[in-house]
Order: structure tokens, then sequence, then C-alpha cells
């Protein structure tokens, strides 16, 4: 009589302990995208003239001005100021997540990297 399941011998004791790692992990992720999702990041530009505040899920919800940024004659500074602070407040925000990320996975690279098979 044939042995039943898809390993010669039976399922690999480790097999049951990576499903549960692999659980607990996917969980972690679960949380650390909630908590990223509800933290805020500031960045600014132009020695603090411009500062833009950005969500965890990359949405801009405060833009901030000095007055002397302000000049009708040089509106195209300014425009360049809001996307310098814009971009960077969305390099805060990916840094934040890959720090995240990596702290739950152990530096795996995207989860394929670190697996010996």
């Amino acid at each position: 009589m044939a042995k039943r399941g898809g390993f010669p011998g039976g399922m690999p004791g480790n097999m049951n302990n990576l499903m549960k790692q692999a659980q607990k992990m996917q969980k972690q992720m679960e949380e650390a995208n909630k908590q990223l999702e509800e933290s805020e990041v500031t960045a600014a530009a132009g020695g603090g003239a411009v500062e833009v505040t950005m969500t965890g899920k990359r949405e801009v919800t405060k833009v901030k001005l000095s007055e002397e940024v302000v000049d009708p004659d040089d509106i195209e500074m300014l425009e360049d100021l809001i996307v310098a602070a814009t971009n960077e407040a969305l390099r805060k925000v990916e840094e934040l997540s890959a720090s995240s990320m990596s702290k739950i996975t152990g530096g795996l690279g995207g989860l394929g990297g670190g697996f010996p098979f």
C-alpha cells in the first residue's frame, strides 16, 4: 500500500514550523502597515520656508508656507519648494516603510532572497 502525501516518508517536520512562521510574519506585516498608515511625517524645503506633512498612506495633509517665501513675482520658486518638500516627505514615508518591514522580515529583501529553497 502506497503512502499518502506528496513527500516520501510524509511531511517534513519543519514544514509545519515554516507555515506557522509565515502566518506570524503576515500578521506582523499587517500590524506594521496599519501603524505606518496612521503615522505622519513632515519634511521641509528652503530652510524651513515650506513644510509638507504626509501620512503613511502617502496623502498630503498639510502644507505650511512662511510669509517671506510667498513672492508674487517668483511663483516658480515657491512651486519648486513645494515639490521638493513633498518629494522629501514621500522619501521619508518610503524609508519608514522599508525600516518597518525590515524589522519583520529580518532583511530578507522581499521575502524571496533568504529562503534556502
